[in-house]
Formats: structure tokens, C-alpha cells, sequence
């Protein structure tokens, strides 16, 4: 749900957004400072990236969320701000610019960086440009920030939600990126959350890890976790609704079900957007002995790089997904697996029972040609199920990295 004046990471109460070019990227027509900031002190939570690497702001912002509080979010995009020696002092550098011009704790503020690695991080342009973006802010300025945190996105990643606890309708927003260098867990790809639900730390951190562990945790674009990846949210409780203290409960299960249907959307929005893609792939994993199981099927099968050159090319080799079912380390018997595409043309079943069955190559064809397509994985092994995205591979993703620093 989204209007002109104030959608996505504006939609809740008491927050405002916009983004400025500062000076990062060369390309003057396109925003590369976000900032994102509360009228009333917050509840926050945050979820990182699992790669060793990690970039400077994440280890700032983790510092600053120990009292679980936040009021603000600042976020550049051209430069990592990774794997360098001044990387954390320019990261709370960042931090200060925000404080200073919005009037609140240095500490109270989330950063966040991305763009190449390994390249000191001008920061002089970036405290030049706060004041002036910390003016412009408004209930209007999702899309701007959204689009001042993109790197190789083709799509602005601009959503929200709403749900009623005790009685009050309480939105979610937030806005995302991420194109490429994404694969589980967590997958570049940035997220910033935001909701006036009233809801402690504690219950705000349970919710966000709930939603992440299927949606962001179940994206893969090309097999790269990302250095900076962070998922970030916060909570003003100006909707009204009885403060959710524990996570636990009808009003909490309701926000986390809100949360974790909105970041869905979002990881189908970051693996449709892959660096070179031109369809969404879906992997739906039924009947396996357990979730665990379940997942390391689907996640293998969008992982595939055999199986996402297929994609590109329409062409139904089914093969290739009983062969990642094969080495994914997931307990199943391939001799009862069943595998069938769908998308917005139809269903056509290509294996049953660990073999190939007949079927159109003409229907496929026209199956895999749509820009959404889903793979249905039936392992008749127990009732457990997962959903992983992904997308498919082309020339395309080749010739973004061959030249992504230029």
C-alpha cells in the first residue's frame, strides 16, 4: 500500500526521508546520500551480514544498537567503505554529521555504506551535504532515499504494509536495494525498516530475525555474500497500540506475520532485479523430512549456476535441478523427488519419481519465457516445505562485473 505523499519508509507516523547527490558517485544526476529520521526516540534491531568481511558502518551501527535505540538512519551508496584503515572513524564521522544536524545522539544513529570495496571513503562531501539533506527531509522522500542507496538496482525497492494491533492500524515501510552480490545469509543488499507499532527492543529484534530468516535469508543472485549487508528496523510506537514488550502473543505474532510479508516482497523485488536477469525464479520445496532440509533444497536449486543459465534460455532441463537436489546436503530419496515449472503461462510437470515424464517442449518453452517463474520441488520425504528466490543468469551479469568499478 503506497501514496504520493507518504509511502515506504515515510508510510508510519513520525518519519521522515530524502536523499541528495553529495559527491560519491560521478554521476550528478543520481542521489548517493539517503537519510531516514524520527520525530520521537525509537526502538531498533538490526541483522548483519555473515561474511567475515565486514564493512565499517556495521560494526558503528551494531555499537550504537546495544541499548536497543535508534532515531535515525544515514546511508551513502558508491563506496563500501570497506577494508580500509580509517574505515570506522569515518563511519562515526557519518554519524556525527547526522547527530548535529538533526539535534540528537551520534549514537542514535544507524550507518550504512555501499558501493566498492576496498576505496577510502570521501567523507568531506558527505558533511558538506548533511545539513542540507537533514533540511529537505519529508514524509514524501521515500522514493529519493530509496533511490540514493541503489548501486546497480534497475528498480527502486519502496514498500509497506499495514496490520491492526489492539485495536490500531499500525504501518510498516521501509526501502531496499540489491542487485548482485547477494546470497544467503543475508544477501549487496541493504534494507531499512520502519513502523510506528509500539514494540520493545527485544520483541522488534524477534520479529525482524523471524521475517529475515525467510525472505532476505532466502535470496540468491550469484553465490557472493555481500561485506555490508544490513537489515534494519525501527519502532516509534506512535501508532498507540499496547506496547508488544515480549515476543510472544496474538498482537506479536500479528506484527512479525506483517513484517515478514512485507520483507518477502522485498526479497522477490531483489532477486527479480539481479544484476543481467530477466526473470524471477522461485523454487517451491515440498514434503521434505524437515525445514532444514526444505530449505537446503530450495536455496540449492536458485543457487544452481547450471540451472540459471537454463532459465536464461527458457530451456526446461530438469536435470539440473535433481543434480543440486543431489549435492545440496539435504537428507532426501532423489528416487522419489517430482519437479515441475509454472508461471503466469501454465504448469508443466517434467519429473516424477527421480525420472522424466513426457511433456511439451513447445509448452515449456512458453512456460520459462514469462518473467516469473516458479519451480515446484515435491520430495514426498515428510511435510515440511521452503520458498527460495533467485533469478536467472545472462551475459548481462558478466558484462555489470566485468566493469563495476568504472
Amino acid at each position: 500500500m503506497q501514496n504520493r505523499e507518504s509511502g515506504g519508509v515515510t508510510a508510519a507516523r513520525g518519519f521522515r526521508a530524502g536523499g541528495v547527490h553529495c559527491g560519491i558517485r560521478k554521476n550528478a544526476g543520481k542521489p548517493d546520500l539517503a537519510m531516514v529520521a524520527c520525530s520521537a526516540p525509537c526502538a531498533a534491531a538490526a541483522v548483519y551480514t555473515s561474511n567475515k568481511v565486514k564493512g565499517a558502518p556495521l560494526a558503528v551501527t551494531r555499537e550504537n544498537l546495544k541499548d536497543g535505540r535508534a532515531q535515525a538512519v544515514i546511508c551513502n551508496s558508491g563506496n563500501a567503505n570497506t577494508c580500509t584503515a580509517d574505515g570506522p572513524a569515518k563511519a562515526r564521522r557519518m554519524c556525527e554529521a547526522a547527530g548535529r544536524a538533526l539535534g540528537i545522539s551520534p549514537r542514535d544513529v544507524i550507518v550504512a555504506s555501499t558501493g566498492v570495496i576496498g576505496q577510502p571513503l570521501p567523507i568531506e562531501p558527505i558533511e558538506r551535504a548533511v545539513p542540507a539533506l537533514a533540511a529537505s527531509l519529508s514524509r514524501g522522500g521515500s522514493l529519493l532515499a530509496a533511490r540514493a542507496i541503489m548501486t546497480t538496482d534497475t528498480v527502486v525497492k519502496n514498500l509497506d504494509t499495514t496490520c491492526t494491533l489492539g485495536g490500531k492500524t499500525v504501518k510498516i515501510g521501509g526501502i531496499a536495494k540489491g542487485s548482485g552480490m547477494i546470497h544467503p545469509n543475508m544477501g549487496t543488499m541493504l534494507c531499512f525498516l520502519t513502523t510506528d507499532a509500539a514494540v520493545s527492543a527485544r520483541a522488534l529484534d524477534a520479529a525482524l530475525r523471524r521475517a529475515v530468516d525467510v525472505s532476505f535469508n532466502m535470496v540468491s543472485i550469484d553465490g557472493d555474500t555481500s561485506t555490508n549487508d544490513m537489515c534494519a528496523v525501527l519502532a516509534d510506537g506512535l501508532a498507540g497500540n499496547p506496547e508488544i514488550a515480549e515476543p510472544s502473543g496474538a498482537d506479536f505474532e500479528a506484527f512479525a506475520a506483517a513484517l515478514t510479508g512485507l520483507c518477502v516482497r522485498f526479497a522477490r523485488m531483489l532477486a527479480k532485479d539481479g544484476e543481467g536477469a530477466s526473470r524471477l525464479l522461485v523454487c517451491e520445496v515440498t514434503g521434505a523430512k524437515d525445514r532444514q532440509n526444505a530449505r537446503l533444497a530450495a536455496r540449492a536449486v536458485v543457487h544452481s549456476t547450471l540451472f540459471k543459465a537454463a532459465m536464461a534460455g527458457a530451456d526446461a532441463n530438469w536435470g539440473r535441478v535433481l543434480c543440486a537436489l543431489g549435492y545440496c546436503g539435504a537428507q532426501l530419496d532423489p528416487a522419489k523427488a517430482g519437479v515441475a515449472f509454472s508461471s503466469a503461462a501454465g504448469t508443466v510437470a517434467v519429473c516424477r519419481d527421480g525420472a522424466g515424464v513426457p511433456f511439451s517442449e513447445e509448452q515449456a518453452k512458453k512456460v520459462l519465457s514469462q518473467d516469473e517463474v516458479t519451480v515446484h520441488v515435491a520430495l514426498r520425504d515428510g511435510a515440511a516445505s521452503a520458498e527460495a528466490f533467485g533469478c536467472d543468469l545472462t551475459c548481462g551479469y558478466v558484462k555489470i562485473n566485468g566493469s563495476y568499478r568504472s
